[in-house]
């Protein structure tokens, strides 16, 4: 029993836990999929300056659409997704979860559902319960794809009001075939309007193109996305969406006043201006990526196949213990309760080189 469960709770929170990764002091950590790699140093300086501007009218509220910001996020999505996307379809907030969070305050809520394809992102289900919203937990196969004839008999069955799709899933890094997603988003029609939010935030990692030009002729798709991962910028909390203009009509009626500091469009304007430089880091980590894949599978473990920057592995009798036996000779992975297997990031290749070592050590004992 927590502590918080002695309060007049709802009765959906009761007995729930955070969500949250260990943080632990250890010389390799590859749990939290973060870019292992810094901002270089033009950027940072080209944030000071940024900032130090956004500072001489701190004593103002920021500006409350963040229009400068959305701009620069519609052309990078422009440049880089395959279709073409103005600013007023698209919305940003602080990390891709706020962004979530709103879309479900405006399309969830009580007396309604929404539904995810699990194990997927977490966050979905607890976001989910945390704004009154029933949770549904839909089908994948045993290769951790979504089992498309059951989900879309599922949502036939459910008729849910919000479809979350992860793509590329975390934890899995399996990415989603864009016809899923197309028999989805028309199955999610079929009984009622409903909402289908495919959540990208690993998008800039995979083998596959974005899903973006899917939202051409469907009102009801949203793409969810994050500089967290590929910018290198999971101390920022930027987040972003793309979808009709009406959506994001609908998710600034439940926004809260000026959510979005001047600090942080200053900081997310600047690193937009160095997309370049910030994606070749992408491929770095890319490559690392299929390096851990062949090295894993060459080490005779299974390895799900994997577009973004981590790698789900296994499988164990006994995850958490090798977990464990990991973290004793100093690497940190990630346990995600997923029965036999575990998730590494892809770190720096001195970062990959301590893992592969614990790990080919760990399988000469096991």
């Amino acid at each position: 029993m927590s502590r918080s469960d002695a309060l007049p709770i709802r009765q959906e929170l009761r007995g729930k836990s955070p969500y949250g990764a260990p943080q632990l002091d250890v010389p390799v950590r590859l749990n939290t999929n973060e870019n292992p790699y810094p901002l270089p140093a033009e950027l940072v300086e080209r944030i000071a300056e940024r900032v130090r501007d956004a500072a001489r009218g701190l004593n103002r509220y920021p500006d409350r659409d963040a229009t400068e910001l959305r701009a620069a996020l519609a052309r990078y999505l422009t440049g880089t997704g395959g279709h073409p996307v103005a600013p007023d379809g698209v919305w940003a907030a602080n990390g891709s979860n706020e962004v979530l969070q709103q879309l479900l305050q405006a399309f969830g809520g009580p007396g309604r559902s929404a539904m995810g394809f699990e194990p997927s992102y977490s966050m979905h289900a607890l976001i989910a319960r945390g704004t009154g919203t029933e949770w549904i937990s839909g089908p994948r196969t045993d290769d951790f794809a979504i089992d498309r004839d059951a989900a879309l008999a599922a949502i036939a069955e459910r008729r849910p009001d919000v479809v979350f799709v992860c793509s590329p899933n975390n934890p899995t890094g399996t990415a989603v075939e864009a016809d899923t997603v197309v028999a989805l988003y028309d199955a999610a029609q079929a009984a009622k309007p409903s909402m289908v939010v495919v959540d990208e935030a690993y998008v800039e990692f995979s083998h596959r193109p974005s899903l973006l030009p899917l939202l051409e002729g469907r009102p009801h798709l949203v793409i969810s996305r994050t500089m967290s991962k590929a910018f290198g910028a999971a101390g920022l909390r930027l987040g972003y969406l793309a979808a009709d203009p009406a959506v994001v009509d609908a998710v600034q009626l439940v926004r809260l006043p000026y959510h979005l500091s001047a600090v942080n469009q200053a900081t997310a304007l600047a690193a937009l201006e160095y997309t370049d430089t910030l994606l070749k880091y992408v491929e770095l980590l890319k490559g690392e990526r299929d390096r851990l894949v062949a090295e894993l599978l060459a080490a005779g473990h299974r390895v799900s196949t994997s577009d973004a920057n981590f790698v789900q592995f296994g499988r164990f009798d006994d995850a958490h213990a090798v977990w464990q036996a990991l973290l004793d000779r100093g690497v940190l992975v990630r346990d995600n309760g997923v029965p036999g297997w575990l998730r590494v990031t892809v770190g720096t290749p001195a970062e990959n080189d301590a893992f592969l070592e614990a790990v080919r050590g760990l399988t000469k004992e096991i």
